[in-house]
């Protein structure tokens, strides 16, 4: 749980129409920074596979970030993501797919994307975790860095520049 009444959870099959709502409202052909969309099935099969997580603010999805596994992706590959997998060629073996990642106009700013993140992280602790940005997303690029991810390569794709991000989720400390 987070401030102002918005929950920082792992989304359920209930949470699918909000996902698909929120994404369909931030796609790049509404004015939104959202490349790809996927379907309810396609999320459905991630959640059955790794954690996805979504902000609420009461029963409203406000955020979600979404996680895929290199199995899970195989399936249906997509070309933006087989680049940013060939862009970055130290990839541990059990390393994912972060992303996409989305935020509503109306909570932008409020540290949702942090807060999804770390509660990612608590998940999956000491996992690679990579990802890609388009170039000219700044806003992105920069949450991203803030977060302590690094940018660990590049590519171009239908006229269009990418940066790939990594991180590492650090295993929590054993206690002795």
């Amino acid at each position: 749980m987070t401030g102002n009444g918005i929950a920082i959870r792992t989304a359920c099959k209930a949470d699918l129409p909000g996902i698909v709502k929120l994404q369909h409202a931030n796609q790049l052909a509404q004015g939104g920074t959202l490349a790809a969309e996927l379907t309810s099935e396609q999320i459905e099969e991630m959640m059955s596979d790794m954690p996805q997580v979504v902000a609420c603010r009461g029963e409203e999805v406000v955020a979600f970030l979404m996680t895929t596994s290199r199995t899970v992706n195989s399936l249906r590959p997509i070309p933006v993501v087989e680049k940013t997998l060939q862009a970055y060629a130290y990839l541990d073996d059990d390393a994912y797919i972060y992303g996409p990642i989305c935020v509503s106009e109306t909570e932008r700013g409020g540290g949702l994307a942090q807060a999804m993140f770390e509660h990612l992280l608590a998940l999956e602790p000491g996992r690679q975790g990579v990802l890609f940005i388009r170039g000219d997303n700044q806003p992105s690029i920069k949450a991203h860095r803030k977060m302590g991810m690094n940018q660990v390569g590049e590519f171009t794709l239908n006229g269009a520049q990418f940066q790939v991000f990594a991180y590492k989720a650090m295993a929590p400390a054993r206690r002795g």
